[in-house]
């Protein structure tokens, strides 16, 4: 599994074996033995779709949170 590179402690990488067929290009992000997957076209979108939804995150924090 070739590491493109790091940041901040995360690492972005892609599995050789994935796939059959390979699937469209994505990147994996693993850090802290966490692990998410990212597909890259037509673009990467996890931070739009956080910011749709602030209000959600924030109502769900508050309530957890009481």
């Amino acid at each position: 599994m070739p590491t493109v590179f790091r940041h901040l402690g995360f690492r972005f990488f892609f599995y050789s074996n994935e796939g059959d067929p390979r699937e469209p290009v994505h990147i994996h992000v693993m850090k802290d033995g966490g692990e998410a997957k990212f597909w890259l076209d037509p673009e990467p979108r996890l931070a739009q779709i956080i910011a749709d939804r602030t209000r959600d995150n924030e109502e769900a924090w508050n309530e957890h949170f009481r």
